[in-house]
């Protein structure tokens, strides 16, 4: 039986967690929800374990959390999904990322926020653009299409952990859609809805500090991994 575990990044998402595990729980088959937080001072991890998750105190660091979740899932789940902690994404839809992977036709499966149905407001322009711009350019160096860099993902957990993965902050995500398209993995990405967030703005694009912050990350860990050499072998 393969197990799956959502693993879910926060800091100071009151207004959102409680919901959002109650959504995952009643609309998904995942076996282990993990709240990995980032030192919430708003009684996130408190909303978080009373709806029923398991809370990892992860420090901060959005690729911390995530990675710090994946390790905490353990080896009894074999997918890994993740997914932001602020009510943007749709836990009716893992099953639509998990199932190319229960199917063993994919090893990764990527939500494409640009491709689906999104909420009036959910998504900036530059956050459109951006996802487009650089998936035309990982096209061209790995041969693979993406067209955004959402959070809302599933991956074979052993796939995850062989990927060698470093980025801790913001550029996480995209650095594991250009390591497991070096690496070989068999990825799809697919159309997936997109609201807008519960509770205060984003602390990536709801301020220009914070999306320069994020775009800083985001190009350091391009020019890292891009320029990194090859791998001797694939990993998938």
């Amino acid at each position: 039986m393969t197990g799956i575990a959502l693993v879910i990044p926060t800091w100071n998402e009151r207004q959102s967690i409680g919901p959002l595990i109650a959504e995952a729980r009643e609309s998904s088959s995942v076996d282990r929800i993990i709240v990995a937080d980032g030192g919430s001072s708003d009684g996130t991890v408190a909303l978080a374990a009373e709806a029923g998750a398991e809370v990892l105190q992860a420090g901060r660091g959005y690729g911390r959390a995530c990675w710090l979740g994946a390790e905490a899932a353990g080896p009894a789940c074999d997918i890994v999904v993740f997914m932001d902690g602020d009510g943007s994404d749709c836990p009716q839809e893992i099953e639509k990322l998990t199932a190319p992977i229960l199917a063993g036709t994919h090893d990764f499966v990527i939500g494409s926020r640009v491709r689906g149905q999104r909420e009036p407001g959910s998504m900036n322009l530059h956050q459109v653009l951006a996802g487009r711009v650089i998936g035309a350019v990982l096209r061209r160096l790995y041969g693979v299409a993406y067209t955004d860099m959402a959070a809302f993902r599933a991956i074979r957990r052993d796939a995850l952990l062989a990927l060698g993965m470093r980025e801790m902050t913001y550029g996480w995500n995209l650095e594991m859609q250009m390591r497991a398209a070096r690496s070989g993995l068999r990825i799809l990405e697919i159309p997936v809805s997109y609201r807008c967030r519960r509770g205060d703005e984003s602390k990536v694009a709801g301020s220009l500090s914070g999306s320069l912050k994020a775009t800083r990350h985001i190009i350091a860990t391009f020019l890292r991994v891009a320029f990194e050499a090859a791998p001797a072998a694939s990993q998938a």
